[in-house]
């Protein structure tokens, strides 16, 4: 390691060239083992009412075997070119805020997903590329198991490499009260006969 001199342009060619591989194509994550989520509407729906987040904003969060919500973290993305390494290093430093590791364990019981909420359509980008390498890399380095990546855009959510996705929420949807987003919607209060007719009917 070299001190107190700028990088010649043969190490920058060296450094672009090195940044091009903290990149995963669609493919290499669709082939990397993803545990699927079972229900990924829920887990999209209750990320996105706690951190109620717009574009340029990540959020990760980790679960537990049963996909309860264990902890999570949202952040605003850093306006700078994408890398894998970089999305890496800010993932590691929320996870290490919010949750210790789990290096000590042989087998990894926890899993760690990424939402991150961007502007353009749902299809993929390098970005979101450098965004997969980053998570893959951060949940080695923190003893996790690598979970889904999800993207939130104008046109809804998606789970990228399984083609799983819904309309809202979206990168532009109001954001609902935390704790009602994963509840069933309350029957319409009228009052008088049928009113009661309903309840007996829901009683049984």
């Amino acid at each position: 390691m070299t001190f107190g001199f700028a990088p010649s342009s043969a190490a920058s060619l060296s450094t672009s060239a090195t940044s091009v591989h903290r990149v995963l194509e669609p493919a290499e994550w669709a082939a990397s083992g993803i545990p699927l989520l079972r229900n990924p509407r829920e887990v999209v729906s209750g990320l996105h009412a706690r951190h109620h987040p717009r574009p340029a904003t990540a959020v990760v969060a980790v679960l537990d075997l049963d996909e309860r919500l264990r902890a999570s973290a949202s952040f605003a993305r850093r306006s700078a070119p994408a890398d894998g390494w970089m999305f890496r290093n800010a993932l590691l430093a929320q996870l290490r805020q919010v949750i210790p590791h789990d290096l000590r364990r042989r087998t990894p019981v926890r899993t760690a997903v990424l939402l991150y909420c961007r502007d353009g359509d749902a299809r993929w980008t390098e970005e979101d590329g450098a965004w997969m390498w980053g998570l893959r890399d951060a949940c080695t380095l923190h003893g996790l198991r690598c979970g889904a990546y999800i993207t939130l855009t104008r046109d809804g959510w998606q789970v990228l490499g399984e083609g799983r996705g819904g309309r809202r929420p979206h990168a532009y949807s109001a954001p609902e009260p935390f704790g009602t987003a994963e509840a069933p919607s309350p029957l319409p209060r009228t009052g008088g006969a049928a009113s009661e007719v309903l309840r007996r009917a829901a009683a049984r």
